[in-house]
């Protein structure tokens, strides 16, 4: 979820001085990708490294990503939930999930939506009145808004739900098929009547 300790931040700095790495990025995927590294050192600064960053889900185009969450409460004074503690429980539900395609999953922690759960696959955002949960969005080369499946979810009603559509997705999605993808194919009808 982008959370790094200052202890890891000046690891990174350290190690990229060390091996002349000319800039950092760490990318909307939550990687951190070193520009200008000689490729020859690219295993020892991994090694360097291994020890100082939470371990992430590898990129691919087939599986789980890392969850995308913004501050939320109490951080951001617009925040109506905590997405720092949701987000670590979805990831926790959902690490080791196989799945037919690449899945992207944000809380956001308002109707603001800094995380843009309306173009992943599995978003949700925090009102007053609970958890709303978006299901089917795609941001990529053929975008796809996100159905609302559900709204004024408690923490663990929008954890079952969220597996209930990714179970169905797991179950009718084509080999490499988004879920938005998925949804236009079997129609909105079909994953609502089998979550709910």
């Amino acid at each position: 979820m982008g959370i790094v300790s200052p202890d890891q931040l000046e690891k990174m700095a350290v190690v990229a001085r060390k091996y002349k790495v000319e800039t950092l990025k760490i990318t909307t995927g939550q990687h951190l990708k070193m520009l200008g590294a000689d490729q020859d050192d690219l295993p020892l600064i991994m090694e360097e490294l291994g020890g100082s960053l939470p371990s992430g889900t590898p990129h691919a185009k087939v599986g789980l990503h890392n969850v995308q969450a913004c501050s939320g409460s109490p951080l951001c004074s617009c925040a109506k939930g905590d997405t720092l503690n949701m987000g670590e429980r979805l990831q926790k539900t959902f690490s080791g999930l196989v799945v037919p395609g690449k899945v992207k999953v944000a809380v956001s922690g308002c109707a603001l939506n800094c995380c843009e759960g309306y173009v992943r696959d599995l978003g949700i955002f925090a009102k007053k009145s609970g958890w709303t949960l978006i299901f089917g969005g795609n941001a990529a080369g053929r975008p796809r808004i996100g159905d609302v499946i559900a709204d004024k979810l408690s923490d663990d009603e929008v954890i079952r739900l969220a597996e209930k559509c990714l179970g169905y997705y797991c179950d009718n999605a084509k080999k490499g098929e988004r879920s938005g993808h998925m949804v236009a194919r079997l129609g909105l009808d079909s994953l609502l009547k089998a979550v709910k």
